[in-house]
């Protein structure tokens, strides 16, 4: 399992955190593959949504700019890319909840979120961490919540597929194997959540980022 001693910071190497937000919009389009997230999201007035490894608060600031009135809460392993996300949230003028976790289980009680979300985390995750990770959000979200992950995914094409060792040489190629082979959305089926859904995808310079909705749903 992944501590703040073990885990990938953001580009790999904690002195590359700074670059981070540089780097999503020199390789990526920045605000086509974070707007659709938001719309497959679609945060609602009132909802209780998790952001799961908040990074720089990219995300996070886009729901609360789409709708202010949701109750927004991010968490994430890297206290060092926190008071990055804490600077952005200020330039903004928005008051962020960015809370952290050690790795294990997230600081919440069973059943506390209509909504989870994560962008750009679980590739930097082994597979027992994606699925621990998997069954932690599981489990702090209400009966029939949604979790949507923007990930990299299967590439679409060979050049998708020479574009991500890029990717691969910063994050690792063992973190990253199981979502080359397209097999996220397999281990949240593992994990306990049902209704798969991939939402569609985004080529960019780096690789091929997925969409996956799916829904929490007890008997």
């Amino acid at each position: 399992m992944h501590t703040r001693s073990s885990f990938t910071p953001a580009l790999g190497y904690h002195w590359l955190t700074g670059l981070y937000d540089m780097a999503i919009k020199l390789t990526m389009p920045e605000e086509q593959f974070r707007s659709r997230l938001v719309d497959i999201l679609h945060p609602q007035a009132g909802e209780h949504i998790l952001d799961f490894g908040y990074g720089t608060a990219a995300v996070s600031l886009r729901i609360k700019e789409r709708m202010p009135d949701a109750v927004l809460t991010g968490v994430d392993i890297d206290p060092n890319v926190r008071q990055y996300a804490l600077r952005n949230a200020e330039r903004k003028g928005v008051l962020l909840t960015l809370d952290l976790y050690d790795g294990e289980k997230l600081p919440y009680e069973n059943a506390t979120f209509d909504k989870a979300v994560s962008s750009l985390v679980f590739h930097q995750l082994d597979y027992a961490a994606k699925l621990h990770c998997l069954r932690e959000i599981w489990r702090v979200l209400k009966p029939n919540g949604v979790l949507v992950i923007g990930d990299w995914g299967k590439p679409s094409n060979r050049r998708m597929r020479w574009a991500f060792y890029s990717v691969q040489l910063l994050d690792g190629f063992a973190t990253t194997e199981e979502n080359v082979q397209g097999l996220l959305p397999e281990i949240m089926t593992t994990a306990g959540f049902d209704n798969l859904e991939e939402s569609g995808f985004v080529n960019t310079a780096i690789g091929t980022y997925r969409y996956h909705m799916a829904q929490k749903c007890e008997p």
